[in-house]
């Protein structure tokens, strides 16, 4: 078993023995047996003390309850991954794994292994392909019924999507490479992206959308230029808006994933992440899907 593994149900064996601990102090009023206090005496036993008395309970009751709580919040989080859960990743080439060095599907391999690590029932889908942008990928919705047959049956949803929709615009105006169609396209892509939501709700109503942002691939050598940061940061904006139009869809940021990182994190074409790179997203994903696991509970 898993060293996490042990260590949570270390806790959980503590926490529960606590609380059969503090119920069994409650349920137990036998007092210390004491003369048998006259008439009078009795008549001068305070509010004041039966008012203590009282809040003692309460107050026992409420730490019991607490712990119980605690534990039930531990054992959800750990049977979350411990059912039969279908993880469906679309998307671009950052979904298929391009620049995975170990030609483990980036960071869905990564995501899939340590899973599988702790002996998690999860199963993946990968339907990433290289180049898409998001008209290519509302196109395959509707014609790959493979992709559709996997969403009816997907618990969660992670994409990546909309780089390549930027490098267009960067091929296309290249010669004369201005803010302005950059501008232009940020809404049409916001329109694209809802339906891409919409397509994925509407044959799959239940599934949970985690849509993960955009980095600067160019940041190592072009850092400088302070233009490309403010045309990633609108368009993850776009981004972020367009998620929250919906309940089911989470938005995972990434533009800051690889600032002031020392270590390589790009494959040899500097622009398509490494094994490291990867590892880096695929551990971002868990931290997020487990604050949204944490947060249901609450």
């Amino acid at each position: 078993m898993h060293k996490k593994t042990y260590i949570i149900l270390l806790i959980i064996v503590i926490a529960i023995f606590l609380a059969v601990f503090l119920t069994f102090i409650q349920s137990d009023p036998s007092p210390e047996k004491v003369d048998q206090p006259d008439e009078q005496s009795s008549e001068e036993i305070s509010e004041e003390d039966s008012t203590e008395e009282s809040e003692e309970i309460e107050e026992q009751n409420t730490i019991s309850q607490n712990i119980q709580d605690g534990v039930k919040e531990v054992i959800d989080a750990l049977n979350f991954f411990k059912k039969d859960t279908h993880i469906v990743a679309i998307g671009d080439s950052l979904t298929q794994g391009v620049g995975d060095e170990t030609d483990n599907q980036g960071y869905v391999g990564i995501l899939e292994d340590r899973l599988n690590e702790q002996d998690y029932d999860v199963t993946f889908d990968n339907f990433g392909k290289r180049g898409n942008r998001t008209d290519h990928l509302l196109k395959r919705l509707n014609e790959e019924p493979e992709i559709t047959e996997s969403l009816e049956k997907a618990d969660m949803v992670l994409i990546t999507i909309g780089a390549n929709d930027i490098m267009q615009i960067m091929k296309d105006n290249f010669m004369n490479l201005t803010e302005e169609p950059f501008m232009q396209e940020r809404e049409p892509y916001g329109d694209r992206l809802s339906e891409i939501f919409e397509y994925i709700l509407s044959v799959n109503p239940e599934t949970d959308i985690y849509l993960l942002g955009f980095f600067n691939p160019f940041e190592k050598y072009f850092g400088d230029i302070k233009a490309l940061e403010q045309i990633l940061t609108r368009w993850s904006n776009k981004s972020l808006e367009v998620t929250n139009q919906y309940e089911q869809v989470n938005y995972i940021p990434m533009q800051d994933i690889y600032q002031n990182e020392t270590e390589n994190v790009f494959a040899e074409d500097h622009f398509h992440p490494n094994s490291k790179g990867y590892e880096l997203i695929a551990e971002r994903v868990i931290t997020y899907l487990e604050n949204e696991i944490q947060e249901a509970q609450n």
